[in-house]
């Protein structure tokens, strides 16, 4: 097993990358190459930076974690046109955005804890 998937913050970050996955194959099939890759891509950067991190220095595994961060804050917009574009509904938004805050929350908190 790999340091990293100890973390509860990588645990969640890949379920909500294939919570995000199972969604946008509801898209409609126009947007592949827009919102649904977007997403996708959004998604699995957190997930991806937390691990690839990891294995690094402290410093650089800070550096990852905000590059997480800043993955997560990346879904928002994407959710928010996602919700004005009627391809998820308010309540499936609001998970979701509650999900990323939950997320940005903890990787701000594992930062602040590496030394």
């Amino acid at each position: 097993m790999f340091s990293f998937e100890n973390l509860k913050v990588y645990r969640d970050s890949l379920q909500f990358a294939k919570d995000v996955y199972r969604l946008t194959k509801k898209f409609p099939k126009d947007e592949i190459f827009g919102l649904t890759s977007q997403l996708r891509r959004a998604a699995s950067s957190v997930v991806l930076n937390i691990a690839e991190g990891s294995g690094l220095t402290k410093s650089e595994f800070k550096n990852f974690l905000r590059r997480a961060r800043g993955s997560v804050y990346e879904c928002i917009p994407i959710l928010e046109i996602a919700l004005d574009t009627k391809y998820i509904s308010e309540e499936v938004y609001r998970r979701l955005y509650d999900r990323c805050n939950a997320l940005a929350r903890s990787i701000s908190a594992l930062i602040s804890k590496i030394k």
